[in-house]
């Protein structure tokens, strides 16, 4: 372009310099200079008109024949145009492909726009979510997908874990959603058809809690005539062994109600109502269970408690929670230990956190505590006459409640076990009331 421009000047001097003479040569030095630059800028606005009707046509056509700069110019438009055009063809063949692909998908696949509206789409979410791209692109999506706890799920902005819920236009077919942002505030959603899982998630459940019940009647009738030989004169010997029967008959009926709360925990995701909870009379109650819990092992309790904000749930889920907290932080604690309930609120949520200076846990152990039946020293754990339950129920509350658990742990120090819930489940204590 550096010798295009150059060519240009020289044509205007060389006009300019043909006008100056003609000019003097005709005894009208300046009107010829000025007839030789108004000539040249003719010929400049006639190849800028033709260049402009060529621009305008954009049906590939080959550029205007033209010498000198302006040849030069159209030249280098017509590569660039060239290869704009292989880009375009390219960039169409890869989103053809794209959409191909997508629309081979079995799950659905929409984009959210950062204004909350429909962009896209793929074949899937017509069937699963009820989609129509003949009436539904560029709307909002909470217009179309209305139910409370997906609107609940999608404005929180916090998409670490799915959402299972029934679609909204089959009610048998069970969705997961998952959503992801990218891009100044668009939103990726996925819904995956999780119906056969959940279906066998049932049956297992229904076996579990099926035989926990069948098991609770064995159980009372073993326990009831255990105690009956225990009343009676026994040699020490047999007084032993029916002592030990009884205690792991209390263990296995400890283990079968755990079991049953479990199974009823797994059955929904989410709590079927709100209620407000007093707190502060549900946590010192849990106090009072604990130091009779730790009786005669000079336990300390201090108790911490925020007399501004309740908590809406079922206080019955989180009172097993909480109580399975406490507890363990009693039994894993060594006698004249610390143990600490901590309820406070801030722009976060509420939060209820038990630390103790306890034995504590490896780093490794975390992520895994809140599976079922997940020991650490499986000897200590039984000795304690834990269920392996506990933490498994804590977990399953917490997510009935939209809350999540966070442990921190070091190994000799002791540990602090936090509920987080969210902003929308604190309420002041006179509304509770």
């Amino acid at each position: 372009m550096q010798v295009s421009r150059h060519t240009l000047l020289l044509s205007l001097l060389l006009f300019a310099a043909v006008g100056l003479i003609g000019g003097t040569l005709l005894g009208h030095t300046l009107a010829g200079l000025s007839l030789g630059v108004i000539v040249w800028s003719l010929r400049q606005i006639r190849q800028f008109n033709r260049l402009t009707e060529w621009l305008h046509r954009e049906d590939g056509s080959e550029p205007p024949e033209a010498d000198g700069a302006w040849g030069d110019l159209f030249d280098e438009l017509a590569r660039m145009q060239k290869r704009g055009s292989a880009r375009e063809q390219s960039l169409r063949g890869i989103i053809s492909r794209f959409q191909q692909s997508s629309a081979a998908l079995t799950d659905a696949i929409v984009i959210i726009d950062n204004q909350n509206n429909l962009e896209w789409w793929n074949r899937a979410a017509d069937r699963l979510l009820g989609l129509k791209a003949t009436s539904d692109r560029g709307k909002p999506l909470m217009n179309l997908l209305r139910d409370p706890r997906f609107v609940r799920y999608f404005r929180k902005g916090h998409y670490q874990e799915p959402l299972d819920l029934p679609s909204p236009v089959k009610a048998e077919l069970q969705l997961q959603y998952q959503i992801t942002k990218f891009g100044q505030g668009d939103r990726l959603l996925v819904a995956r058809d999780i119906t056969r899982l959940m279906r066998l998630e049932h049956t297992r459940q229904d076996f579990v809690a099926n035989a926990s019940h069948e098991l609770r009647t064995p159980l009372t009738v073993i326990r009831g005539y255990l105690e009956t030989f225990l009343d009676q004169e026994l040699p020490k010997p047999l007084q032993r062994a029916l002592g030990q029967m009884q205690q792991q008959a209390q263990r296995m009926e400890s283990l079968v109600t755990d079991l049953l709360l479990l199974s009823r925990l797994e059955a929904s995701h989410h709590i079927s109502d709100e209620h407000p909870i007093l707190i502060h009379p549900l946590i010192r109650q849990i106090h009072q269970d604990a130091e009779a819990l730790a009786s005669g092992r000079g336990h300390r309790f201090v108790l911490d408690i925020d007399p501004e904000y309740d908590l809406l749930g079922q206080r019955n889920e989180l009172q097993s929670a909480f109580s399975n907290l406490v507890f363990n932080a009693v039994r894993y604690t060594p006698d004249n230990g610390i143990i600490t309930l901590r309820w406070w609120t801030d722009a976060l949520g509420g939060h209820f956190a038990v630390t103790d200076n306890g034995i504590g846990i490896e780093p490794m152990h975390i992520p895994r505590l809140t599976e079922r039946f997940y020991r650490i020293d499986e000897s200590r754990s039984s000795a304690s006459g834990g269920t392996g339950l506990g933490l498994a129920i804590v977990k399953h509350v917490l997510v009935r409640h939209d809350a999540h658990l966070d442990i921190h742990s070091t190994r000799g120090k002791g540990s602090t076990f936090t509920c987080h819930f969210p902003p929308d489940m604190v309420v002041p204590v006179r509304d509770a009331e």
